[in-house]
């Protein structure tokens, strides 16, 4: 090889491992390692492929990787600090060492199909259940979601299950949607123009779900994020899944809070203890705790004992605020979970 390649030649590709799975595949210089792994037909978590959604978050065990965009969008500071990137938006400049889940992101592939609006009911003032009906059944893990399609397709938003999985599936999924203002999606369901449009749905997608363990759960939700949390604990339930748990909710006021009769069945049917406790942020009301959501974690981790996993799902800055808390608490975060709900008004 002349000086001139040695100087000027095309970079090297870089060799990736992923510890977790034992797959070795080389990633070509400007592939980012998502891109490649799919390629390799790896079952690498994804979604967004944006650096949004935060499916295809990875922890670097070795390595160094160039952002396409930062990973601070999506990722909190601690999980940066502990070597976590997003694998759609890394760029390998050695060999690297990873550790993700692979494989994990779904029972069932991901299915786009004809979809139609069917019906919404108020559980807020700014929130509504709505169901979506489809073709052929939609298998799901409790705590996914599904992309919901409009227009000429381009655009999505994505919605999470709010109740346990069935047996083959279902052909009328719900959801908790929450409007916001200016929304493309949530202007036309809340003012009445959506029963009208035709949609698609695609999915699922995430990698939100109850992780086996025998130790105590700690769910934290705001807004609209109840609805994975729901879908999980209710199929926990179900499959009478024996862990102490603490559901914790945060509003601003009493108005903001919902879905009370879906808790209490969870509470019901739960097989070891189980509390819920509603936090409002803006009002003082003796039935609730008064502060931010994640105030209350650590008395709720000192309620629970040792060894417990966290489960979040709500707005970005609730997440960060989540990871923050349970990390001072002694929780890891491999054992802490997280869908981090994003919309227009929070875009890259």
């Amino acid at each position: 090889m002349s000086l001139l390649s040695k100087l000027f030649g095309k970079a090297p590709d870089r060799a990736v491992e992923i510890e977790s799975s034992g797959d070795h595949f080389n990633v070509p210089p400007g592939t980012t390692i998502l891109e490649r792994a799919l390629a390799e037909g790896i079952a690498y978590p994804h979604d967004c492929t944006v650096g949004t959604c935060g499916s295809c978050r990875t922890r670097l065990i070795s390595g160094k990787v160039e952002a396409i965009t930062p990973f601070g969008y999506t990722l909190s500071r601690e999980e940066l600090e502990a070597g976590y990137i997003l694998a759609c938006q890394a760029l390998p400049k050695s060999d690297l060492v990873l550790d993700v889940e692979i494989g994990s992101s779904a029972d069932a592939q991901a299915v786009r199909q004809s979809a139609t609006f069917f019906n919404a009911s108020e559980l807020t003032h700014d929130i509504r259940r709505v169901a979506i009906r489809v073709d052929k059944p939609i298998n799901y893990r409790a705590g996914q979601y599904a992309n919901v399609h409009w227009g000429d397709g381009s655009v999505h938003r994505s919605y999470s299950f709010a109740d346990a999985p069935i047996a083959g599936g279902t052909t009328e999924p719900h959801f908790f949607i929450r409007h916001v203002p200016g929304g493309q999606f949530t202007d036309r369901l809340f003012g009445g123009s959506l029963p009208g449009e035709p949609l698609e749905l695609d999915g699922p997608h995430g990698n939100f779900w109850l992780r086996d363990g025998k130790g105590p759960i700690i769910c934290i939700a705001g807004g609209s994020g109840l609805a994975p949390l729901i879908s999980l604990l209710q199929d926990a339930a179900n499959r009478r899944v024996r862990r102490d748990c603490i559901l914790l909710f945060g509003g601003r006021g009493e108005r903001d809070l919902y879905a009370a009769d879906a808790i209490a069945a969870i509470r019901s049917a739960w097989t070891a203890s189980f509390d819920y406790w509603p936090v409002l942020s803006e009002e003082t009301n003796p039935q609730y705790r008064s502060g931010f959501v994640t105030d209350y974690v650590p008395q709720a981790l000192e309620r629970l004992g040792p060894g417990a996993q966290g489960y979040m799902c709500g707005p970005p800055p609730m997440i960060d605020a989540g990871i923050h808390a349970l990390t001072e608490a002694g929780i890891g975060l491999p054992d802490i979970h997280y869908d981090k709900f994003t919309d227009a008004s929070t875009g890259a």
